[in-house]
């Protein structure tokens, strides 16, 4: 019977180069481009964390952060107009959000 090591055997013969360039290459795949957003969005966006401010409701936000989106999910607990960030308060603690990373936020309730 033949025992092959199978990738043992080619990881172990790349060199960090290669493995450099292959995780760069793999993150210019993933890699998005930003949305462009005009003022119209931009006043929806306003809207909506007001509305979920005052309503206490749930949310989802997608927030563009190094070319790619993430999402979060949560009560909208802190608005901050002045730094320019919101808090949102998710099962997993607090996370504070710059509002000009924010592509989009929908109220769930």
């Amino acid at each position: 019977m033949i025992r092959d090591r199978g990738n043992i055997k080619w990881t172990a013969m790349m060199l960090s180069e290669h493995v450099a360039e292959l995780q760069r290459w793999q993150n210019e795949d993933n890699y998005e481009e930003r949305p462009q957003l005009d003022d119209f969005d931009l006043q929806a966006i306003q809207y909506e964390i007001e509305v979920a401010k005052k309503r206490e409701c749930a949310v989802h936000v997608s927030l563009w952060d190094k070319g790619k989106s993430v999402f979060y999910m949560g009560v909208i607990t802190e608005i901050n107009a002045e730094s320019m960030w919101i808090t949102v308060d998710s099962p997993f603690g607090m996370d504070r959000m710059p509002v000009n990373d924010i592509i989009s936020v929908q109220c769930t309730e």
